[in-house]
């Protein structure tokens, strides 16, 4: 099977089969030629067979000049005479592409053909597939890390930081704080992991207490009226003192301790004022919006700016490090996706409406684009560039033309010698 490369490739094949069509058409004259010379000059040497040959040569004469006049006359004038509906090529190339372009938009880009390719190639399926390959992580990985990079350093800082205040302020302004406040709090007390944190609270207080023993004599003496003596200040120092690490080793060590309950009974009760107490969700709304509107809000939102900046910036450049935890979040979606059946419909489901919906909004203009540039070519330069796609196939139509013809001529004599 002959593969052509280009366009001069096909050149010299087309040139081939020409010559070949031309040099059968020149036989079969030459031959015509000759056997008349022969009749003319030998009439009584074998007439039948003579004849016989003359009739195939005179049939496949005719057949492959009408046929060479055919092919001929789609491209250029024969013979450079200006017959009429010749060179049809040139003179109807504008016609041409009009066709070719509505051929084409209405066979190749009608719904029926596109959505019946898109149901055979299970894009979903196999864009999963190509995921779930490490290098193509990698690869995906990277280009989502360094786009964004780039698409935050090509926005200006002091922009890109008073969007981030607004739409994290705004975000949180939606978000009602009691009620999540209140999840969180009830996460805390499951497996009353809230009296864990309780145990780390009281060996803070323990080691406040300790480290600033000074601190609270000092304070005492200050506090007291002038007139008591020291040494009972330092007695009931030394009384607070004690009875603060007395009763914080008790909570220690006693899970039943009676703070323990207390504590217990305060962290449920406001979850569940934090639920259902108008009271209370009405202060956290207040208490949040408070909040929002500090300066440390802003000072926040920019440090994780900066911070978001900084870790982006190390994705960008050829050598830049692989983003791997995005790369295994790729790998898990791709996981999660060939397990589910379901979801690959979706993504089928969406991609053929996508495709479908952009084939049917482009199809007019990609009618009037080929209309368009069969338009602006020189129609000699058209009508050359489609004979050297088509003409080498043409010539064989010369070439069978010449044989079918030569073919009928010899069946018409033989019948014309026995009806005789």
């Amino acid at each position: 099977m002959l593969v052509v490369k280009d366009d001069s490739e096909r050149v010299r094949q087309y040139a081939i089969m020409r010559r070949r069509a031309t040099a059968l058409l020149a036989a079969f004259a030459a031959l015509f030629v000759a056997t008349a010379l022969l009749s003319h000059l030998r009439p009584v040497l074998a007439p039948l067979w003579i004849g016989l040959i003359r009739a195939t040569a005179e049939a496949a004469m005719v057949g492959g000049i009408a046929d060479w006049f055919a092919v001929t006359a789609l491209f250029r004038h024969p013979l450079g005479l200006p017959i009429p509906h010749t060179a049809i090529v040139a003179q109807r190339k504008d016609r041409i592409g009009r066709s070719l372009g509505n051929f084409v938009g209405n066979n190749f880009l009608a719904r029926e053909v596109i959505a019946r390719q898109l149901a055979g190639m299970r894009l979903g399926e196999r864009a999963a597939l190509w995921l779930a390959q490490p290098e193509h992580q990698t690869r995906v990985a990277r280009a989502i890390a360094g786009g964004v990079a780039r698409a935050a350093e090509s926005i200006p800082s002091e922009e890109l930081q008073a969007t981030v205040r607004e739409t994290l302020v705004v975000q949180l302004r939606k978000v009602q704080i009691a009620p999540l406040l209140s999840d969180l709090l009830t996460l805390a007390t499951t497996d009353d992991r809230h009296q864990e944190m309780l145990d780390k609270l009281v060996n803070l207080v323990s080691r406040i207490v300790h480290d600033n023993k000074e601190l609270i004599r000092v304070r005492i003496a200050e506090e007291s009226p002038w007139w008591v003596p020291g040494v009972v200040d330092d007695k009931l120092y030394q009384k607070i003192v004690a009875g603060i690490e007395r009763t914080l080793d008790q909570v220690t060590a006693d899970e039943q301790h009676p703070l323990r309950e207390q504590f217990d009974q305060a962290l449920r009760g406001f979850v569940e004022k934090l639920h259902n107490s108008p009271e209370t969700i009405a202060r956290a709304e207040a208490m949040k919006e408070k909040l929002l509107t500090h300066p440390a809000v802003e000072e926040l939102s920019d440090a994780l700016l900066r911070a978001a900046q900084s870790s982006l910036a190390k994705y960008v450049g050829p050598d830049a490090p692989s983003p791997e935890p995005l790369e295994r979040a790729i790998g898990a979606i791709a996981e999660r996706a060939l397990g589910n059946p379901a979801f690959l419909q979706d993504v089928d489901d969406a991609a053929e409406r996508l495709v479908l919906g952009v084939v049917d909004q482009y199809r007019p203009e990609v009618a009037e684009l080929i209309a368009k540039t069969v338009e602006g070519w020189d129609a000699t330069d058209a009508s050359r560039k489609i004979e050297v796609q088509i003409g080498r196939d043409l010539q064989f139509i010369r070439i069978n033309g010449t044989l079918v013809g030569g073919l009928v001529g010899l069946v018409l004599y033989i019948i014309s010698v026995l009806a005789r």
